[in-house]
């Protein structure tokens, strides 16, 4: 029943996320950060190709992932350390920390939804990619596991959106657009 209420809660928050995606930006950063993160999903939105969207998607990563202190900074290192090495109970400690910390972190959001995911814990990753997404509706990583826990779960039409909504800010992503393709052959059935 508590899995079904999130279940309902979280598909509301992704239509309403994947409808209207504006931008916002991480936990403590600055002016320049904020103009920085903003040029780089203009630039984006606009790639040339896949190896440039490659290029700006670890700058705005990057740009994310600045939390503004060291003891934050470190607990987001190890849990995502934690994560590279599969132990997945030690990174949502870490993480849980970091968000404990900084709620208004979207990337520690993002971080922590892994965690749980990898840990097969999918209420949890639920709740914290709809932190993640809240903080910033235009974290295409958080989009991509929305639409894959979505997809998962049956939802197609909404992991349809989701992944949408991750083409229209990043629109190199062949991820996004061979799981669109797939999910459109289940949607609209085959041609014979």
């Amino acid at each position: 029943m508590v899995m079904r209420t999130r279940l309902a809660n979280f598909k509301h928050a992704v239509a309403t996320l994947v409808v209207c995606v504006v931008p916002q930006f991480a936990f403590a950063q600055d002016a320049d950060g904020q103009s920085r993160a903003a040029d780089l999903l203009a630039e984006l939105s606009q790639a040339a190709d896949a190896d440039s969207a490659d290029r700006l998607e670890r700058a705005l990563i990057y740009e994310w992932s600045r939390t503004g202190s060291p003891a934050l900074d470190l607990l987001l290192t190890r849990g995502r350390a934690a994560l590279d090495v599969n132990d997945h109970k030690l990174a949502v400690e870490h993480l849980t920390a970091l968000t404990d910390h900084a709620p208004e972190f979207a990337e520690g959001w993002h971080q922590l939804a892994l965690a749980y995911f990898h840990s097969a814990s999918i209420g949890p990753a639920i709740d914290a990619l709809e932190r993640a997404l809240a903080l910033n509706p235009n974290h295409f990583p958080a989009l991509r596991g929305t639409a894959i826990i979505l997809e998962g779960l049956g939802k197609h039409s909404l992991a349809e959106q989701a992944y949408q909504a991750v083409l229209n800010i990043r629109p190199h992503d062949s991820n996004a657009q061979a799981a669109l393709d797939r999910l459109a052959s289940l949607t609209m059935g085959t041609a014979l």
